[in-house]
Protein backbone atom coordinates (compact mmCIF):
# COMPACT_ATOMS: atom_id res chain seq x y z
CA UNK A 1 0.00 0.00 0.00
CA UNK A 2 1.56 3.30 -1.08
CA UNK A 3 1.45 5.79 1.70
CA UNK A 4 1.06 9.59 0.70
CA UNK A 5 3.38 12.29 0.86
CA UNK A 6 2.33 15.11 3.83
CA UNK A 7 4.73 17.78 5.95
CA UNK A 8 3.79 16.98 9.17
CA UNK A 9 3.24 20.14 10.61
CA UNK A 10 0.62 21.09 7.37
CA UNK A 11 -1.19 17.90 6.52
CA UNK A 12 -0.50 19.49 3.21
CA UNK A 13 0.44 17.71 0.11
CA UNK A 14 1.64 20.91 -1.46
CA UNK A 15 5.40 19.61 -0.77
CA UNK A 16 4.89 17.25 -3.79
CA UNK A 17 5.28 19.81 -5.93
CA UNK A 18 8.80 20.54 -7.20
CA UNK A 19 10.01 23.73 -5.64
CA UNK A 20 7.80 23.41 -2.57
CA UNK A 21 9.42 22.02 0.85
CA UNK A 22 8.28 22.59 4.50
CA UNK A 23 9.50 26.28 4.65
CA UNK A 24 7.40 27.09 1.34
CA UNK A 25 4.34 24.67 2.45
CA UNK A 26 4.15 27.06 5.81
CA UNK A 27 4.01 29.80 3.72
CA UNK A 28 0.88 28.86 1.76
CA UNK A 29 -0.47 27.12 5.00
CA UNK A 30 -0.76 31.15 6.71
CA UNK A 31 -2.78 31.99 3.74
CA UNK A 32 -5.28 29.20 4.05
CA UNK A 33 -3.77 26.73 1.02
CA UNK A 34 -2.88 23.22 2.03
CA UNK A 35 -4.05 21.38 -1.17
CA UNK A 36 -2.36 21.00 -4.81
CA UNK A 37 -6.28 21.40 -5.63
CA UNK A 38 -6.55 24.91 -4.03
CA UNK A 39 -3.67 26.53 -6.11
CA UNK A 40 -5.29 25.97 -9.50
CA UNK A 41 -6.49 29.21 -10.65
CA UNK A 42 -5.26 30.89 -8.03
CA UNK A 43 -2.96 34.58 -9.27
CA UNK A 44 0.38 34.07 -7.79
CA UNK A 45 0.94 37.45 -7.02
CA UNK A 46 -2.08 37.81 -5.46
CA UNK A 47 -0.82 34.91 -3.22
CA UNK A 48 2.35 36.20 -3.08
CA UNK A 49 1.43 39.78 -1.48
CA UNK A 50 -1.26 37.81 0.98
CA UNK A 51 1.98 36.01 2.47
CA UNK A 52 3.90 39.14 2.43
CA UNK A 53 0.72 41.00 4.65
CA UNK A 54 0.41 38.03 6.80
CA UNK A 55 3.80 37.99 7.54
CA UNK A 56 3.98 42.00 7.91
CA UNK A 57 6.93 42.07 5.66
CA UNK A 58 8.09 41.93 2.21
CA UNK A 59 9.39 38.37 1.26
CA UNK A 60 12.35 37.99 -0.92
CA UNK A 61 10.58 38.02 -5.22
CA UNK A 62 12.28 34.39 -5.42
CA UNK A 63 9.73 33.30 -3.23
CA UNK A 64 7.13 34.56 -6.07
CA UNK A 65 8.65 33.08 -8.16
CA UNK A 66 8.03 29.34 -6.21
CA UNK A 67 4.47 30.31 -6.01
CA UNK A 68 4.63 31.18 -9.91
CA UNK A 69 6.39 27.32 -10.08
CA UNK A 70 3.55 25.75 -7.66
CA UNK A 71 0.47 27.34 -9.44
CA UNK A 72 1.54 26.66 -12.75
CA UNK A 73 2.51 23.16 -11.57
CA UNK A 74 -1.18 22.76 -10.07
CA UNK A 75 -2.52 23.64 -13.12
CA UNK A 76 -1.58 21.12 -14.83
CA UNK A 77 1.95 22.23 -16.53
CA UNK A 78 4.99 20.62 -16.68
CA UNK A 79 6.92 20.88 -13.04
CA UNK A 80 10.23 23.58 -13.72
CA UNK A 81 12.41 24.96 -11.66
CA UNK A 82 11.68 27.96 -10.00
CA UNK A 83 13.96 30.31 -11.57
CA UNK A 84 12.37 29.53 -14.93
CA UNK A 85 10.02 31.90 -13.42
CA UNK A 86 12.34 35.10 -12.63
CA UNK A 87 12.19 36.45 -15.82
CA UNK A 88 8.31 36.20 -16.14
CA UNK A 89 8.26 37.95 -12.22
CA UNK A 90 10.50 40.68 -12.90
CA UNK A 91 8.19 41.57 -16.39
CA UNK A 92 5.25 41.11 -13.84
CA UNK A 93 6.09 43.70 -11.27
CA UNK A 94 7.92 46.30 -13.37
CA UNK A 95 4.48 46.73 -15.36
CA UNK A 96 3.38 49.95 -14.81
CA UNK A 97 0.16 50.58 -12.53
CA UNK A 98 -3.09 51.67 -14.46
CA UNK A 99 -3.65 55.07 -14.42
CA UNK A 100 -6.07 56.69 -12.02
CA UNK A 101 -9.43 57.89 -12.72
CA UNK A 102 -9.32 60.63 -10.25
CA UNK A 103 -8.09 64.07 -11.15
Amino acid sequence: MASEHRTPDTGSDLTELVNVGAAVARYFARVGITHVSRLAGKDPVDLYDEMCAVDGRRHDPCLLDTVMSAVDQAEGHPARPWWHYTAQRKRLLRRPAPPSQAR
